[in-house]
């Protein structure tokens, strides 16, 4: 189990629409910084931030394509954020409340 806030930095990174819009897109395909800040109707400098900030957290990868690098999600650590968010979300154990006590 991660700890408080190992959890929340997670939970930052994929705090911005822009940020998970582009984890949307790359689910299907790898993209370049055009092809996404096309999609995302921002700038290229704007995309190239926020996939660094991806990048840094280990969710997305990049391969040189010719002259382009293409960002593509990183399967293994989305399904380790995956089972962070199910963790935080699973119903607790049964805990006595201050009344029971």
């Amino acid at each position: 189990m991660l700890g408080a806030n190992e959890m929340a930095r997670r939970m930052k990174v994929l705090s911005v629409g822009a940020r998970v819009r582009i984890v949307q897109l790359l689910k299907d395909r790898a993209l370049c910084v055009g092809a996404l800040a096309d999609r995302l109707g921002v700038s290229s400098a704007a995309v190239s931030q926020h996939l660094r900030i991806l990048r840094d957290a280990g969710l997305v990868e990049a391969e040189r394509r010719g002259n382009f690098m293409h960002y593509r999600l990183n399967e293994e650590r989305l399904a380790e954020w995956r089972a962070t968010a199910e963790e935080l979300l699973a119903p607790g154990h049964e805990q006595k409340t201050c009344l029971e006590l």
